[in-house]
């Protein structure tokens, strides 16, 4: 039977998906899960997705986490800072239901949902919308509910064109002229559409209760729940054609930092309105203004408050509290907060999670042979970017090639030569 309309206590719940592991960001993800890492050098990944939500005036959200959860619920706290506190909204953090083996994990988008299910009970809804915590990206969501009630749809999937070169990343979906999606193929290797999922559903509530309830072994929606549902209900493609970045990977997750400093690149987190709770670190809120020391040398990068520069900083994107010391010079990197770089170091093309300290005349991100993948993990390093964990050290006079992983709180001894594709 379905739920009076008047029943409803909002139009729309939210349900936002940040449990997966994230393993493709290696060192980033090791002690966070992947929408608590550090983004754009004020933000968190999942900073972007709740700030959608509010500024599309939802306002009941429920937060399925799972891996290493800690940091991501100390970082949401009461949902204060998107607005989401008080009578008629809130977020909740629906933690694990499970043990810590890897079989007793969520075995999939939609058994994820499955498992919280009851959340959705106790907050009568119309629709259901279904994010990802892990993508960099705008979007008007109450525009995709319309258009979802516009078309009567059981489901809609937001959609976007993407390279064919990429599309082997995604499900995709052919759609007719209506915008119905008629067929669909999930990661296909040789694909007959460029038309991309990009995670992000509304469902009508009746609908996806009842198809939840309808076979258990359906554990994911883009695997199993959609191929079967267009054969037989209306599912939608809503098209979208603006900024969005996927950032599971090491290189996309720099690109998509890079495209801040980048002209045009279509991101722009401030136009965008996007929030974060810098509360719940005082080291990043409490912050004087960015120095700049006599000589220093800035150009086309983002600096943070609290950041001291007496060195040189190019096309680079450096989080509260860095310092870059006399003769310095960082490039094409990225940077988290309370990070120190040595008089006469060089940071090039590189990733340093946070209070790493490079010491001076130590080089991070050195030589020519960018294409020479890492050794451990070859899909997740292979354009040139180092990674250096969190609370490392990189000795004076130190050398660390193209490709390397330094893992955290590994200290490096002065004048250690790391080769390309290395791991320590």
């Amino acid at each position: 039977m379905k739920i009076s309309p008047t029943y409803y206590q909002d139009e729309t719940v939210v349900l936002l998906l940040a449990g997966g592991v994230g393993s493709r960001l290696n060192v980033l993800v090791q002690a966070r899960a992947k929408p608590a890492v550090p983004f754009g050098g004020l933000y968190r990944i999942i900073d972007f997705s709740l700030s959608n939500v509010m500024n599309s005036g939802l306002n009941q959200v429920g937060v399925l986490t799972q891996y290493k959860p800690l940091s991501l619920m100390r970082h949401i706290g009461t949902g204060e800072a998107w607005d989401l506190t008080g009578r008629s909204r809130g977020v909740k953090i629906l933690p694990p239901r499970t043990g810590s083996r890897d079989s007793d994990w969520y075995k999939g988008t939609a058994d994820a949902v499955r498992q919280n299910i009851d959340f959705l009970k106790a907050h009568p809804s119309r629709q259901v919308v279904i994010l990802s915590g892990d993508h960099i990206y705008r979007m008007d969501l109450e525009k995709m509910i319309e258009f979802h009630r516009r078309k009567e749809a059981d489901v809609t999937v937001a959609m976007m064109v993407v390279p064919l070169d990429q599309i082997h990343h995604f499900g995709t979906g052919i759609t007719d002229d209506e915008g119905r999606i008629v067929e669909w193929e999930e990661k296909p290797q040789k694909p007959r559409t460029n038309l991309a999922s990009m995670g992000i559903y509304v469902f009508d509530t009746e609908y996806l209760l009842t198809t939840l309830a309808r076979n258990r072994l359906e554990v994911d929606f883009g695997k199993h729940i959609i191929p079967r549902a267009i054969e037989q209900d209306n599912i939608f493609a809503y098209p979208f054609e603006e900024y969005w970045r996927d950032v599971g990977t090491v290189q996309a997750f720099w690109e998509a930092n890079m495209d801040i400093v980048r002209p045009d690149s279509g991101i722009s987190p401030q136009e965008w309105k996007i929030r974060s709770n810098t509360e719940t670190d005082k080291r990043i809120a409490d912050r004087c203004p960015a120095r700049f020391g006599p000589g220093c040398k800035v150009s086309g990068s983002a600096i943070s408050a609290g950041c001291m520069i007496e060195g040189e900083v190019v096309n680079s994107v450096l989080s509260p509290g860095v310092v870059v010391e006399a003769g310095a010079s960082v490039r094409d990197s990225i940077i988290f907060p309370d990070c120190v770089i040595g008089a006469d170091a060089v940071v090039d093309l590189a990733i340093l999670d946070k209070r790493v300290r490079v010491d001076s005349g130590a080089l991070v991100g050195y030589g020519e042979d960018r294409l020479l993948a890492n050794y451990l993990y070859p899909e997740h390093l292979y354009t040139g970017i180092s990674l250096v964990g969190k609370e490392a050290t990189v000795g004076a006079a130190s050398v660390i090639g193209r490709n390397c992983i330094v893992q955290p709180s590994v200290s490096l001894i002065s004048g250690q030569i790391v080769d390309s594709g290395e791991t320590v």
